[in-house]
């Protein structure tokens, strides 16, 4: 077909076989925080992330677009593209955008069924919802009911708002 020397890397991406399942990407995530014994280090990791996560392509600072329930404010903005839900979000906290790093790396470019019918399993697996204080495990709360309503909104399976 002419492609064999050009392949498509976006319509790879977006490929069921060619992205890792959620399960394998808690997984390493679970090996990733084995070796963090208390909350500090945790914190530390966390703030770590939320450095290194790339800020949006676009601004996602828009009322529109803000979560309620969390200590920071916090943006989510989803958007549907060949079936995946892609998902941008941003915080002004950087521990709180280390925990939007590792959502996003399990949920951002899934369809809407599986971020639905996942099981976020690492928040348990990697003690992060012991080591949040209660107001920033609500917050992840928070964001996790946010992309999932977002999801449900795109499928017709609930009032989902993108």
């Amino acid at each position: 077909d002419g492609r064999a020397g050009n392949p498509d890397p976006v319509g790879d991406a977006i490929m069921t076989d060619a992205v890792p399942s959620m399960a394998s990407v808690q997984e390493e995530i679970v090996a990733e925080m084995a070796g963090l014994e208390d909350g500090l280090k945790t914190y530390a990791y966390l703030v770590r992330l939320g450095q290194a996560l790339e800020p949006p392509q676009e601004s996602i600072r828009q009322d529109a677009h803000a979560v309620s329930g969390c200590q920071s404010q916090v943006w989510i903005k989803a958007e549907l593209d060949a079936g995946h839900l892609r998902i941008a979000a941003d915080s002004e906290a950087m521990i709180t955008r280390g925990i939007i790093a590792l959502l996003l790396r399990v949920l951002d470019g899934r369809t809407p069924a599986e971020i639905l019918d996942g099981d976020l399993f690492f928040l348990d697996k990697t003690g992060l919802k012991s080591h949040l204080s209660p107001a920033r495990g609500n917050g992840l709360a928070a964001m996790v009911q946010t992309i999932r309503s977002r999801a449900e909104g795109v499928t017709g399976r609930g009032p989902g708002l993108l």
